[in-house]
């Protein structure tokens, strides 16, 4: 399946690593990459992630990475990621309206 990231996923990223880079640096860009990297595998097997409770539509599914969950809805040959946050806090519901996708 093809991967896309939504510019709120791509700009969510970003934030993940100013965060952290603050304390360290390295540990963010490798932090950042690890996001990546299990986005990557779920577009492998999009239906092996959980259908997110919040939402409850098979099309919206979720990974986890430690305390990070991301959030990706699957199409016909596409898994668009919506939004990688923090599991504490609540899923911002206007992530799933953004579709704008270029990656």
């Amino acid at each position: 399946m093809k991967l896309l990231w939504t510019d709120r996923a791509r700009r969510d990223l970003l934030n993940i690593g100013r965060f952290i880079a603050r304390d360290n640096p390295r540990a963010a860009r490798a932090w950042v990459e690890r996001l990546r990297d299990r986005a990557r595998r779920a577009a492998e097997m999009p239906l092996a992630g959980r259908i997110m409770p919040e939402r409850a539509e098979q099309g919206i599914r979720e990974v986890f990475v430690r305390n990070y969950r991301i959030v990706y809805r699957v199409s016909d040959d596409t898994v668009h990621v919506l939004t990688v946050f923090e599991g504490r806090r609540l899923f911002p519901d206007d992530a799933v309206a953004d579709s704008n996708s270029d990656e």
